[in-house]
């Protein structure tokens, strides 16, 4: 008599079940594609393998959300313990050697679109590091650096200041652009009312070099060292800005030379990291490359 042939049941790999969980909290294939750094066709296709795998389906999609199906449902439940022991067991291993404090800095913009779901993922990540975050101007931020004050900062660099620092990492360059409220019409007055930042910021410079070889007369009617400020400005139909392209969305329309505007040219946001980074620091400093190159393929943070 044959003895019966034992087939092995397949596995779950942990990193499909962190992206069926992202999605099952966010009810989106998107949101969760940013939460785990991934492409939304590569979360498709993660999902797609594990239902053939468990020959169910887990999600009922419709054009405007995701749900779970019974099975999935289930899954879930599974899935969230099978990933806290993967946490717990990881934990005893790795992260008694990965502890401490990070002294972070960030310009404005960046400290208020960014960080606090790049900190939240990375607190997640690394829950026995400490980041102190410190928000200030560029040029504030250098000098902390150099007295250091601070591990690691962002900053926001023209190709001047970039020559001028051969230390900092370019971690993002993408387009500045004039930023103007959907349906407004400040941008057709004359002279054209602009709000800037305080003098040294490099979107203001850029704005008011082009501004001038451009030979658009304008005034300063809004002067903000803050991204919020801005916003307030262009939405009150006060004024124009010059804003990284990335800022532009809801109800901000980019403005150019059909409306009687310059192009401003790029910028970049680099990483200073001190010099012999501790491991936290380090750690911190990683996170934030893969944080910025999930951005570079898919637009989203």
């Amino acid at each position: 008599m044959n003895a019966p042939v034992n087939h092995p049941l397949p596995l779950l790999e942990l990193d499909v079940l962190r992206t069926f969980v992202a999605i099952a909290e966010t009810g989106s294939f998107t949101s969760a594609a940013n939460a785990v750094f991934r492409t939304p066709s590569a979360v498709s296709m993660q999902i797609k393998k594990m239902e053939e795998i468990l020959g169910r389906p887990v999600f009922v999609r419709d054009a405007r959300s995701v749900s779970l199906t019974a099975d999935g449902d289930l899954l879930l439940g599974y899935a969230r313990r099978m990933l806290a022991l993967n946490r717990e067991a990881v934990s005893k291993f790795v992260m008694p050697d990965i502890s401490g404090v990070v002294r972070f800095g960030s310009p404005d913009d960046f400290g208020e679109r960014v960080l606090p779901s790049v900190l939240r993922r990375f607190s997640e990540s690394h829950p026995a590091i400490a980041v102190d975050v410190v928000i200030d101007q560029s040029v504030n931020l250098r000098k902390r650096m150099a007295n250091r004050q601070l591990d690691i900062t962002l900053l926001t660099c023209s190709d001047e200041t970039m020559r001028q620092e051969p230390g900092v990492e370019v971690l993002l360059t993408e387009p500045i652009v004039w930023a103007g409220k959907k349906g407004g019409c400040a941008h057709l007055r004359e002279p054209v009312p602009v709000s800037l930042w305080e003098e040294g910021c490099i979107w203001r410079n850029a704005a008011v070099k082009a501004l001038g070889e451009f030979g658009r007369e304008y005034r300063v009617a809004y002067m903000s060292a803050h991204t919020a400020g801005q916003r307030a400005a262009i939405m009150g139909g006060l004024a124009i800005a010059p804003l990284p392209k990335s800022f532009i969305g809801e109800d901000l329309v980019e403005l150019g030379a059909e409306d009687g505007l310059p192009a401003l040219g790029n910028y970049h946001l680099g990483m200073l990291v001190a010099p012999h980074a501790s491991a936290p620091v380090r750690a911190a400093a990683d996170h934030m490359r893969a944080t910025f190159a999930f951005f570079g393929e898919t637009g989203k943070f």
